[in-house]
């Protein structure tokens, strides 16, 4: 029972329970630059579908990680921008970034 506890008091563990998954880092990291449009984020992670960017995105805004504005207009614009929360995950993709860059002789393609 103890180290079932000590699993879920983890940081890492807490941390990844937030931006974990195949998608939502990307998301995040694309989200870094500044804010983006619906579209704009589609088109710069070309793999994943328009269902799963709307429910990640939902999940990320629920997490209080990004902020969706909508605006009242003919079409209509959503625009996604991080919250502080979300701005303040940028040390950890910096530095996942450099690990990346470091290390792709053992990243799998």
């Amino acid at each position: 029972m103890k180290a079932n506890m000590e699993f879920y008091d983890c940081p890492v563990t807490a941390t990844l329970e937030v931006i974990g998954g195949k998608w939502k880092p990307i998301i995040l990291y694309v989200l870094m630059s500044g804010t983006k449009r619906f579209g704009a984020l589609a088109v710069r992670i070309p793999n994943i579908s328009r269902k799963v960017l709307t429910e990640q995105l939902r999940e990320l805004e629920s997490d209080g990680l990004l902020i969706r504005r909508k605006y009242k207009e003919i079409p209509p614009r959503v625009e996604y921008t991080l919250t502080p929360e979300g701005k303040s995950l940028w040390d950890v993709f910096n530095e996942m970034a450099i690990w990346g860059n470091n290390n792709r002789r053992i990243v799998k393609k």
